[in-house]
């Protein structure tokens, strides 16, 4: 096979290398086509084609439905490891020593306070907001509280900074979802370990030891290692995007946030139950809606089916179905809409049509199961995608900053009016 790409373009061929990286996936290296073309560049509208970077992190094929951490298959991480090691390995590079995990969960603890002002911040937000937008803003302001810029080439500034991030995270995502319902803010317990103490910050009553189920526990750290990253996707690349610019990673993350809230990446799974609960508002007939899946004239649209990067199962889903299931049984819930949950996902994978199309349940549809099941108000199904991510998110600030890549800068093809005269206003 050929090293090298050739181009022609006005009469003139270009030859451009080919990038392979360690799982043989190959690129074009097109950094120099404008500047030997004379202004030639690519159009690639959502940059389904484009690779933006190099990357140590992630690895992903769809088409065989594989997902890796750091060479590490999604598998073994979720069953063998906790969300706190994953992330250390995101971060790090390396899954973490005995030695290394203690000190990465005192230090951790050790800045899970909040400055009492961020209150006074949270005070301005309407109950009415949701807490996606009230997470962003939170994290935005820890700018404020943090002013000073992380030296990247620092080890320790570098690692301070991370600390601070993930242990100020769940302290305002529980806040957001506290202050949504009119409740008291609690600030956690060192006792506990950060996946347990984000529950306890989100459901604990003042009046009332708190207790939990280790199947909760072990369903949420599971949920938050499958959705701890995933490559180059809308939130990650808006995290190293702005991140280029040189922004802060509190800044940076907080754009990532934005980026996840919307419907067609994080909302997804806000948006299976909100369908859900509109086919049990409709009298729960799922063969009616499997059919207005399939009718090619209706705008019903089955959410959390299918995925735009798996052409097969999702590797994430097999996983968390299996959790689902555990979990349903252990918590032995009896809820309608759940029912229509497990009705749609046993038609569709029985369907000829789904099947053949490869349109399984994907990791969206169960992972808004399991928040439903444990209690999670759907407005929150977002924020814990974001609370999950924000190892990945870190990970690749880190890695984009590190490498020294250059400022992100798009181009475009212009397709407006050409050079026009200014006619002033009174002759127009």
């Amino acid at each position: 096979m050929s090293d090298k790409v050739t181009v022609e373009f006005e009469g003139k061929k270009y030859d451009f290398p080919i990038v392979e990286g360690t799982e043989n996936e190959k690129a074009i290296d097109i950094k120099t086509l404008r500047g030997v073309t004379g202004g030639l560049t690519t159009l690639d509208p959502g940059y389904k084609n484009t690779g933006s970077c190099e990357s140590a992190i992630t690895f992903l094929d769809g088409e065989k439905g594989i997902l890796r951490y750091r060479g590490y298959a999604i598998e073994d991480l979720a069953e063998k490891a906790d969300f706190l090691e994953v992330a250390y390995l995101l971060i790090f590079g390396e899954l973490p020593t005995p030695e290394q995990l203690e000190k990465f969960d005192t230090d951790i603890k050790a800045e899970s306070h909040v400055d009492e002002d961020m209150k006074k911040i949270l005070d301005g937000f309407p109950k009415s907001a949701h807490p996606m937008g009230v997470l962003s803003s939170m994290t935005s302001a820890l700018i404020a509280f943090n002013p000073g810029s992380v030296n990247v080439d620092s080890e320790e500034e570098m690692y301070n900074a991370i600390v601070k991030l993930l242990a100020k995270f769940p302290v305002l995502a529980a806040w957001a979802m506290r202050k949504k319902k009119s409740q008291p803010l609690d600030y956690g317990s060192k006792s506990l370990g950060y996946v347990e103490n984000l529950h306890k910050m989100m459901f604990s009553k003042a009046n009332e030891d708190y207790s939990v189920q280790k199947e909760v526990i072990q369903a949420l750290d599971k949920l938050l290692i499958l959705h701890a990253d995933h490559e180059q996707n809308c939130s990650t690349s808006t995290v190293r995007i702005v991140g280029s610019s040189h922004a802060g990673l509190f800044a940076s993350i907080s754009a990532g946030i934005s980026a996840l809230w919307g419907p067609l990446h994080g909302g997804a799974n806000q948006a299976v139950i909100e369908m859900l609960e509109a086919i049990k508002e409709d009298g729960g007939d799922t063969k009616k809606y499997m059919a207005k899946a399939k009718d090619k004239n209706d705008p019903f649209r089955l959410m959390g089916f299918g995925h735009r990067v798996y052409k097969n199962f999702d590797p994430r889903a097999k996983i968390i179905k299996k959790s689902a299931d555990e979990v349903l049984g252990q918590l032995g819930i009896e809820d309608p809409v759940l029912d229509i949950a497990k009705g749609l996902e046993k038609e569709a994978l029985n369907d000829p049509y789904f099947v053949d199309r490869k349109l399984y349940p994907n990791v969206d549809f169960y992972s808004g199961i399991i928040y439903r099941a444990l209690g999670i108000p759907v407005e929150m199904f977002t924020v814990m995608f974001a609370l999950g991510r924000l190892p990945g998110w870190i990970a690749q600030w880190k890695e984009m900053r590190q490498r020294k890549e250059p400022i992100g800068r798009p181009r475009q093809v212009y397709i407006g009016e050409n050079h026009r005269e200014f006619k002033s206003l009174n002759k127009r």
